[in-house]
């Protein structure tokens, strides 16, 4: 009898109790929450439905059954998996609030603050069956200071400034509007919408470029989340945090505070830059120390060997083989490599 069962009438899929034992899904469930696992559950089931749908993976598949060791093939199935998962509209918005998500709450961790950010889902906001606004997050986890996020990754959403607005065109989201709304529908004192590099509009890319900051609508961030690069977020939440955390109810000059904020983000930015040149350099450097460190336990391995071979006048069956396989080259190696890792951390 198997696990699964339909219910032909109601449409309905049901599954026997069952365990599982596999080291990705077990690590991957362990590090959730007891009570957003089965959630997770359900969308893992929907998005690896739509996978095994796609023929281009079910290919992949069958291309690297025999050819790949498992855990190579492991790595290599999950990395295609969801880059295919990405560029397929239907799962496309679900997995950009997933890892937006979760790139603000390992943010917040690292910068020990006490911010939250959690998924609004299909609630609706104040605005009546209005779900925009993705993301909200609470500053310090209070409820009335909170900024929201909304995830966009869609060419379709342009810019949408109020001087190229056509009031008499049909309704079409724009940046703007969906900063506007989110803000009103998730009553938030601040609005971020999230683009991705893969996904933007050339009227978004070409004035944002990184991110921007347009006084009394939000800020507007370009993220690369097959990258895992979501920077330019953290810059834009970051201001957007001071602003709730210091803004008051008097009256201030909006073209002073747009100077200030533009200037901040050119300033981050260019750290940001320095910052990712200098990365690139040590793990450049780190390379040439692994290439200088192999040639070196390879000149002492071959060394061993000659000199064997020069004071016995031959080399063993043994010998032979052990030089072969160079075991004992690849177990030197491995302190070498520990070391070579930790010798430069990134901050």
């Amino acid at each position: 009898m198997g696990i699964v069962s339909l219910d032909q009438k109601i449409q309905r899929l049901h599954f026997d109790e069952f365990g599982m034992d596999n080291k990705i899904v077990f690590a991957f469930f362990d590090k959730l929450a007891a009570n957003d696992r089965d959630e997770t559950l359900y969308k893992a089931i929907y998005i690896g439905v739509l996978a095994l749908m796609e023929d281009r993976l079910a290919t992949f598949l069958s291309k690297t059954q025999n050819e790949l060791g498992t855990e190579l093939e492991s790595l290599k199935l999950l990395f295609d998996m969801k880059k295919e998962l990405f560029y397929k509209s239907s799962v496309k918005g679900l997995v950009a609030e997933d890892d937006v998500t979760e790139a603000l709450n390992q943010y917040f961790i690292d910068k020990k603050l006490k911010d939250i950010a959690h998924q609004t889902g299909n609630t609706a906001g104040k605005i009546k069956r209005n779900k925009t606004g993705d993301i909200v997050c609470k500053v310090d986890g209070v409820d009335n200071l909170k900024i929201v996020v909304e995830c966009k990754f869609d060419k379709s959403i342009r810019l949408g400034d109020i001087e190229s607005r056509e009031i008499f065109s049909s309704k079409t989201d724009t940046a703007w509007s969906q900063l506007l709304e989110a803000k009103v529908n998730r009553e938030s004192k601040v609005s971020i919408i999230v683009f991705d590099a893969a996904f933007v509009d050339n009227s978004v890319l070409n004035y944002v470029e990184s991110v921007s900051f347009i006084h009394g609508i939000g800020f507007i961030a370009i993220v690369d989340s097959q990258k895992g690069d979501y920077s330019n977020l953290f810059i834009a939440y970051r201001l957007a945090r001071d602003i709730v955390l210091n803004a008051s109810d008097f009256n201030y000059d909006p073209k002073i505070l747009t100077l200030l904020v533009k200037r901040i983000i050119k300033d981050i930015n260019s750290h940001f830059t320095i910052q990712s040149l200098v990365h690139k350099n040590i793990e450049t450097n780190k390379e040439i120390l692994r290439q200088l460190q192999k040639t070196m336990l390879l000149m002492e391995f071959n060394e061993k060997y000659l000199r064997k071979f020069l004071s016995e006048g031959t080399l063993t069956a043994q010998d032979l083989l052990d030089f072969y396989e160079s075991d004992e080259v690849r177990e030197n190696y491995k302190s070498v490599e520990a070391n070579i890792k930790n010798m430069l951390t990134e901050n």
